[in-house]
């Protein structure tokens, strides 16, 4: 057995390794903190598929379907697993623990890891929902950020970029050194040249869902009723030119043109609706990637405490939603808002003005960093509450078993 004692090893705000013992605890902490249900319905639960379910919002889907919806069925991510050198993937580790955590809670779960824009795993997952699920799938999330997507009827890949369009984008952001010391920068990201716009649609936007869509339509698993979300940000005016009018964005205005789309269709064929649930800041694997997220959401932080609502109880929240425990809430797109605690305009004057004095020697008064921090290492295992990181730990956890 490989045991070893872990500490974290980063770089800016990408870690190298995984604490298997802290994403355990973390996932045990999330499962303990969404809230439960009055009671949920005689005999077995709702069939749903989750796409992206190992981090983030796909996470807090996961754990929140299984314990407000009482969900059985299939989750998808794209791990990597332990080496001699290096940890698993922090997503593996977790991935572990919600295996066993809907195991106790007597939900049948299977969890794939692959690549989900692969119609070698839609062909797996539809077989499965045939062979073990009843034939009919309820439910759809998805959840799927990622750098690279390969069409699988050209076999062209194309790749996202985090880019301004029209012009060059200037923002703060916020950063920490090796010892830890934040340090608020300007910086600069240069405007989307040539099809950098398509190339992130093509990863980013919709293409994926409504395929996913199509083709278990075609095998006839779309139960009467199906619901499918694709989750969403928005953000703040503070974050706008690099996020939603940047290239980014672009792919989200594609994705919310698809859910339309969706949307009409499976009202027509099945009685059925798609919707963009929009879900509020949070740190994560892939906002701490984006330019100024790490800072506002620092500052975000630094007003609202702890009325900072985390993703498990936006996706609670959700799950509600969908299932019909309670209303369905649409904006004027058609969407379901989840971040309004985030946009009033109160909190977000109170935070544009945190942001205006943010600087290296006042970022300390103003963020949250302490609390950030920590978030990002608990992204990794680390900096979770009642773990021994004294303690070797063994790092060769299997992926859960899904043949029996």
């Amino acid at each position: 057995m490989n045991e070893r004692v872990l500490t974290p090893r980063n770089r800016g705000f990408l870690f190298l390794d995984s604490h298997p013992v802290g994403c355990q605890q973390l996932v045990a902490d999330m499962w303990q903190s969404c809230p439960a249900p009055a009671g949920l319905p005689e005999g077995t639960g709702p069939v749903a598929l989750v796409i992206g379910s190992s981090a983030g919002y796909g996470l807090a889907a996961t754990l929140a379907g299984l314990k407000r919806a009482g969900i059985r069925g299939i989750a998808v991510s794209f791990e990597k697993a332990p080496t001699e050198r290096r940890t698993a993937t922090a997503g593996w580790y977790r991935t572990a623990t919600i295996a066993d955590i809907a195991r106790t809670a007597g939900r049948e779960m299977v969890f794939l890891n692959g690549d989900a824009f692969s119609d070698t795993m839609k062909n797996q997952v539809a077989d499965l929902i045939e062979q073990r699920f009843g034939g009919r799938l309820d439910y759809l999330i998805y959840s799927v950020a990622a750098p690279r997507r390969t069409d699988p009827d050209t076999g062209t890949t194309y790749s996202s970029v985090l880019k301004p369009v029209g012009q060059a984008n200037r923002t703060k952001t916020l950063l920490f050194d090796d010892q830890g010391v934040p340090e608020v920068r300007e910086v600069e990201t240069g405007p989307a040249e040539g099809d950098d716009v398509e190339q992130t649609v093509a990863v980013m936007g919709g293409a994926d869902w409504e395929r996913w869509i199509d083709h278990l339509a075609n095998r006839g698993l779309l139960a009467d009723g199906f619901t499918t979300a694709a989750l969403s940000y928005i953000g703040s005016p503070l974050t706008a030119a690099i996020y939603r009018q940047g290239t980014i964005g672009a792919a989200k205005a594609h994705l919310e043109s698809t859910a339309r789309t969706l949307n009409e269709r499976l009202d027509k064929t099945v009685r059925g609706r798609a919707a963009i649930s929009v879900n509020g800041a949070a740190v994560t694997q892939s906002s701490t990637a984006i330019p100024g997220i790490a800072l506002y959401t620092g500052l975000l932080r630094g007003v609202l405490g702890e009325d900072l609502v985390p993703p498990i109880r936006q996706l609670a929240a959700l799950w509600d939603q969908l299932t019909g425990a309670a209303p369905l809430t649409l904006d004027d797109g058609g969407r379901i808002r989840l971040d309004t605690w985030e946009l009033t305009d109160n909190i977000q004057a109170a935070v544009a003005e945190r942001w205006e004095a943010a600087t290296t020697d006042t970022i300390a008064s103003l963020a949250d960093l302490d609390w950030f921090r920590a978030e990002v290492s608990r992204l990794y295992g680390f900096s979770v509450p009642d773990v021994d990181y004294t303690a070797a730990v063994a790092i060769d956890v299997p992926w859960p078993d899904h043949t029996s």
